[in-house]
């Protein structure tokens, strides 16, 4: 049960990762520019952890899929933790 719900928050979690980067990606403006700002105040402080190891190569960065990667990889560890 307790992994279940990890699962699903750090499911989530990856949505609002994607959501925000999709966002990036296009010129925003109005209510989506608000929803942008929500998503960088809770995507940001985890996505600049990697940004600090793995700089943007030029406009290209992949610090939001080596995020994902790692949260995955928790999510797998804790369920087996969990189940023992």
């Amino acid at each position: 049960m307790i992994a279940s719900i990890i699962f699903q928050v750090v499911q989530f979690y990856i949505w609002l990762i994607i959501a925000y980067v999709l966002m990036s990606w296009f010129p925003i403006s109005g209510v989506f520019l608000e929803i942008h700002r929500v998503l960088s105040s809770i995507v940001e402080p985890y996505l600049n952890i990697f940004r600090r190891i793995i700089p943007p190569m030029g406009a290209l960065d992949i610090s939001p899929i080596v995020a994902i990667l790692v949260l995955q990889v928790l999510t797998q560890i804790i369920a087996q933790v969990l189940r023992f």
